[in-house]
């Protein structure tokens, strides 16, 4: 497990907002749940944390157990199979994969139709990440080996 950087986390919610009030967020491949606990903690209206790896898994649980999150759901599940099931939208979808799988290019093309409107996807990789045709990067960064960005779909993306 490799948690987002504190620098890192820092600069996404510099990007997305001090106050998230009212938003949904997906945060797929959770593992320790940082970036889905900071959601919460700026007033997210709702947090789903997905994790396949049922020992982060429990932790995850533990841990809204005792930050008596409500606004936290939690499902021990493949991040690819649960967006192909889900039927929610979200404002902010996290993508944290593992840095040497293939989620990302696999899971991009299922995420347009799970954004609300205006909505955003934050990718962190072990290497700069080309999104490909229908996606507008937002914003990109580099720290250390990890590279991050903020996505939007370009049927969302606003005007210039």
């Amino acid at each position: 497990m490799r948690p987002t950087p504190d620098r890192v986390r820092e600069t996404l919610f510099n990007w997305l907002g001090q106050t998230l009030y009212g938003k949904r967020c997906l945060d797929l491949f959770a593992g320790s749940g940082a970036l889905g606990f900071e959601a919460a903690s700026r007033g997210a209206e709702r947090v789903v944390m997905v994790e396949k790896n049922r020992p982060a898994f429990r932790v995850l649980q533990e841990n809204v157990r005792k930050l008596n999150c409500s606004n936290v759901a939690q499902y021990c599940a493949d991040g690819l199979e649960f967006v192909r099931q889900a039927h929610d939208r979200y404002d902010i979808i996290f993508l944290d994969p593992p840095f040497l799988s293939d989620y990302l290019p696999r899971l991009l093309p299922l995420l347009i139709d799970k954004l609300a409107p205006q909505g955003v996807v934050y990718i962190e990789s072990g290497e700069v990440f080309e999104p490909g045709a229908g996606w507008q990067v937002v914003k990109r960064a580099r720290a250390s080996k990890v590279h991050y960005q903020l996505l939007q779909h370009e049927n969302e993306a606003p005007d210039d």
